[in-house]
């Protein structure tokens, strides 16, 4: 998954990336709400995390922006405003979630796993796809009871597919959720990741479950896929 993240001060910007990456998100930075905005409306990101008092544009602003430009995209605000009128205007102007600051940065990421996961129509963190059982977070793979050894970039591409069942998923869009700005990428690696990762999950006696449609990209079998 893809997190945007507005945060004008630095150190506190640099400690939830470095946090969110650590649990094997894309992270893209903006400084102030302009750049903030840009960022936003391109819409290829599952959450926002946005403070309230940035420089150029205020968060609040950015978030009526985005929600007037039905932009619906998850959004977790950062706020130092404590009064029960400030939440539930927030609230009411679109945001899904909000922390107080000093927060902990440990429900920071639990808040932001759990908005993904709503938003992607996912009430719990395990996800069962035919026999595949997916762990959103201990992070962790199961294939007919079998735990399966995953690098962290072949757990992301599941878990992405996953959330998208049926879906064509093409290589420039996981491209898109699975790496930020800051990587310099090229398509040949997602094949690389795929190609490993299919042979992770080809476990005796067990089909196919990722499947390439030539030109278009990939989806988990449709036959594989839970109601």
């Amino acid at each position: 998954m893809r997190v945007l993240l507005i945060e004008d001060e630095q150190r506190l910007a640099e400690n939830i990336v470095a946090a969110l990456r650590e649990i094997g998100l894309a992270v893209d930075h903006a400084a102030d709400g302009e750049s903030g905005s840009y960022l936003a409306e391109q819409g290829m990101y599952d959450a926002i995390v946005l403070d309230l008092m940035l420089p150029g544009k205020s968060g609040q602003r950015v978030l009526q922006d985005l929600r007037r430009e039905k932009l619906h995209t998850p959004v977790l605000i950062l706020t130092a405003q404590e009064g029960k009128e400030s939440i539930v205007k927030l609230l009411n102007a679109g945001a899904d979630d909000y922390l107080s600051k000093p927060f902990d940065l440990g429900e920071l990421l639990a808040r932001i796993k759990a908005l993904i996961r709503r938003a992607k129509g996912v009430s719990t963190p395990v996800i069962a796809v035919s026999d595949v059982e997916l762990n959103t977070v201990q992070q962790t793979v199961r294939r007919r009871g079998q735990f399966l050894d995953l690098s962290p970039t072949e757990y992301r591409i599941l878990e992405y597919l996953i959330h998208r069942p049926r879906a064509v998923v093409s290589k420039q869009e996981l491209l898109e959720h699975l790496y930020d700005f800051d990587w310099e990428h090229h398509s040949n690696v997602i094949e690389a990741h795929i190609s490993n990762l299919r042979r992770k999950l080809n476990i005796a006696g067990t089909e196919p479950l990722i499947e390439t449609l030539r030109h278009r990209g990939y989806r988990l079998r449709e036959e594989g896929v839970a109601p």
